[in-house]
């Protein structure tokens, strides 16, 4: 699947010479997955970088380092990022070699230049005018869904009835999907989380193969709907440009224009990213808040509060605690020689709780000043493009609970499920109370 929207190693690879190696942490170990920060925080005092055995990558823990990679695009390539941790089995490969199977690269994981030429039309479809239509309908759906939570009573699950149903719902229609489709998609995009940074076993390798090919199908067939009868969305606005300016289509080597194969593989990446990390960072936000209830006093005093909030979270108990690089040639990173094709994992957890950028990192404050100096959109080119959209949701569901539900808490004797994955965090169901 040379140049293609996923692409599975064929080993776990070795260890650069004289790289720090640690065999047996894992990412998916038990306990990382229910706390990573202490030990995130253990590996950045032992080595801003190592080897990593069990994952195959080499682990950055340094803030600094992590900037760095980010910062040389040519060096570091975001290549790998929607790829699979580890090899597929053949059976799930024979599954993903449909002949029409085939999404390629387009943002996230697609380098310069043509990165920047799809970039272009991308971002002008989160434009003020857009985003703010979003928030409209975001704030009236988050209202609806609110009502619908406190009038089925304390307790309640917030994870099903509010934060898994309102950042899909907006990131559906912002690209045009039909709301009868909802269901069916979030089982497809909660495939795609363990595809590309779990562990499957080989048996659940091929049911998410399977529903990734039907997804891709589906996606297909959407954007041709689009572009036979156009709609006021993200989907359309892409169509438009591409008509106006089909520029790969005519020349592979244009440095203008967007394809219609490009087209189709955003609408197809984007349904993923645009709502899965949202829904964790608003459990997490509660998560940090309502223990402390000073803090969320002080949000219900002073809403102004909650966009603060929503940063302290995103760098106290980030919703993304990792990302990837791969070298595209040798290099060296801290010290450490790296060869061309090394896959690297950026440990946004350690990095975010890094004592020489952030006074006493260990504590949770709403008032924090530099919250957002974290790192867990990325930094550069490949900064993440829905990072205001994000932002913005979750900052209109705090101010929405602070308004409706001030006594609200966490129901006693619960505990919480993390889906093991490497990257994205926020627990599986969110049990809640109020008076």
């Amino acid at each position: 699947m040379a140049g293609s929207y996923h692409k599975a190693p064929e080993s776990l690879g070795s260890a650069p010479p004289g790289c720090p190696a640690h065999a047996s942490w894992s990412p998916l170990s038990s306990e990382y997955l229910a706390n990573p920060y202490p030990i995130a925080n253990s590996l950045r005092d032992e080595h801003p970088l190592f080897w990593a055995e069990q994952l195959g990558h080499l682990v950055v823990t340094d803030m600094g380092l992590i900037e760095e990679v980010f910062m040389t695009p040519d060096v570091y390539a975001s290549s790998n990022v929607q790829d699979p941790i580890a090899p597929l089995c053949p059976a799930a490969q024979n599954v993903l070699g449909a002949p029409d199977f085939n999404p390629i690269a387009v943002m996230s994981n697609r380098q310069e230049p043509d990165h920047a030429r799809i970039r272009v039309f991308t971002r002008q479809g989160f434009s003020n005018r857009r985003l703010k239509t979003l928030e409209d309908y975001m704030r009236s759906r988050a209202t609806k869904l609110l009502d619908e939570m406190i009038a089925n009573g304390s307790p309640a699950e917030f994870v099903q009835q509010f934060a898994f149903p309102l950042p899909a719902e907006i990131v559906f229609r912002f690209i045009g999907f039909p709301p009868e489709d909802d269901r069916m998609i979030k089982s497809w995009c909660v495939n795609r989380k363990a595809f590309s940074w779990g562990h499957p076993t080989d048996t659940e390798q091929v049911a998410i193969a399977e529903g990734m090919l039907e997804y891709w199908r589906y996606c297909r067939e959407f954007v041709a709907s689009r572009r036979d009868k156009r709609e006021d969305d993200f989907t359309s606005e892409l169509l438009n440009a591409w008509e106006a300016d089909p520029g790969p289509d005519r020349d592979p080597d244009a440095e203008t224009g967007i394809s219609y194969a490009e087209v189709e593989s955003v609408v197809y990446g984007i349904s993923f990213a645009g709502h899965d990390p949202v829904t964790a960072l608003m459990c997490n936000t509660l998560l940090c808040l309502l223990p402390r209830r000073d803090q969320w006093q002080a949000l219900v005093d002073d809403p102004s509060l909650a966009a603060n909030a929503v940063e302290e979270t995103l760098r106290y108990e980030s919703s993304q605690i990792s990302w990837r690089r791969v070298t595209t040639q040798d290099t060296t990173l801290g010290g450490v020689d790296l060869p061309a094709g090394t896959r690297i994992m950026l440990n946004f957890a350690s990095a975010n709780h890094s004592p020489d950028r952030f006074e006493n990192p260990e504590v949770f404050d709403i008032t924090r000043d530099g919250a957002n100096r974290h790192i867990s959109f990325g930094k550069g080119i490949h900064f993440c493009l829905g990072a205001s959209l994000s932002r913005m949701e979750a900052r209109i569901a705090l101010e929405l609970l602070a308004e409706r539900l001030p006594t609200l808490r966490l129901s006693d004797n619960q505990s919480f499920n993390y889906f093991p994955n490497i990257t994205f965090r926020g627990p599986d169901s969110l049990h809640l109370e109020w008076s």
